[in-house]
């Protein structure tokens, strides 16, 4: 999987991105991010303090979860 990129796979770390970087990865607003939050839906994210982060490995299963296949 290439996430940025960058080859991707199980063994690599988790990299953890701001909801900026996420909503430009998924094409989604942060508005609409900020929105799923509060509803509990959509992406799962990690809050430390007041700052929100996303794992890259969450929004690529979320991005293949939501593909649509014409096969």
């Amino acid at each position: 999987m290439n996430i940025r990129g960058v080859e991707h796979t199980e063994a690599l770390e988790t990299q953890w991105v701001s909801e900026k970087t996420a909503a430009q990865l998924t094409g989604l607003s942060v508005h609409t991010l900020r929105g799923h939050r509060l509803r509990r839906k959509g992406l799962p994210y990690t809050k430390v303090g007041r700052a929100v982060r996303y794992s890259t490995i969450d929004i690529a299963s979320f991005m293949q979860a939501h593909r649509i296949d014409f096969s």
